[in-house]
């Protein structure tokens, strides 16, 4: 029996690391895709030490270049992709009327137009083999908006709709498509905001937490596996129950 590769973007660290890890315990090869060199080689020792199988890419998504060649890369040594998380992403928060360009369009390419660029380049392998999971790591914030936060909710939201496109395009190819929208997770992105800020989170929460990066990534491991294969275009909320 083969193993089957997932390829995870933004696997450096935060969310994608606990994704790399648990597909890996799963008996996922993990290609572990981002530009933090180091951290993605710390990663890879962290499955080797599992007596999983890791390979790194130095991984820009929004450079066409970089993308070409890193699945070029991957399939050359693993000559098969069967699953790709698009978990990179970045966040440049400010008030829409004074928000720069710049933030905008550097949120928007790396959130969205880097997954959409990935995909394309993943979906060749898993047609080949009629067999296909692709899962984008969206966010409650795409789902209900927030202020200070427009670049961050509409390349979230845009990400929803690409899951719900390449969906309806894939499901004759057996690939399903689906997205985990996380709510507010314990990650370096959510450990710079103040602590009244926090509270106020913790306030709109009924389970009354933080989620872990763990629970993002049992999600993305179910969505991964056989038992999920009658599931397609869904959109899984993992928020404490913070949006519904």
């Amino acid at each position: 029996m083969f193993n089957r590769v997932a390829f995870v973007t933004g696997a450096s660290r935060g969310i994608g690391r606990s994704i790399a890890l648990t597909l890996c315990r799963s008996g996922f090869e993990i290609v572990v895709a981002s530009p933090e060199i180091e951290n993605n080689e710390a990663v890879a020792e962290e499955i080797r030490a599992c007596s999983g199988q890791a390979m790194t890419l130095n991984f820009d998504v929004t450079s066409a270049e970089s993308v070409t060649e890193g699945f070029a890369k991957t399939l050359k040594d693993k000559t098969r992709i069967d699953v790709l998380v698009n978990n990179a992403g970045i966040t440049r928060d400010g008030l829409a009327v004074r928000m720069k360009p710049a933030d905008w369009d550097l949120v928007l390419k790396i959130n969205l137009y880097g997954a959409f660029l990935c995909s394309q380049h993943a979906l060749p392998s898993m047609m080949r083999n009629r067999w296909g999971r692709i899962i984008n790591i969206a966010s409650v914030v795409g789902q209900a908006g927030a202020a200070g936060q427009a670049n961050y909710a509409a390349s979230k939201a845009g990400l929803i709709g690409l899951t719900k496109a390449l969906a309806q395009e894939m499901g004759s190819r057996g690939i399903t498509v689906n997205a985990v929208a996380p709510g507010y997770i314990d990650t370096d992105m959510t450990k710079v905001l103040p602590e009244e800020v926090k509270q106020k989170i913790l306030s709109t929460i009924p389970l009354g937490r933080m989620g872990t990066v763990e629970d993002i990534a049992a999600a993305v491991k179910f969505l991964a596996s056989e038992a999920a294969g009658y599931i397609t275009g869904h959109v899984l909320a993992v928020n404490g129950g913070m949006y519904m």
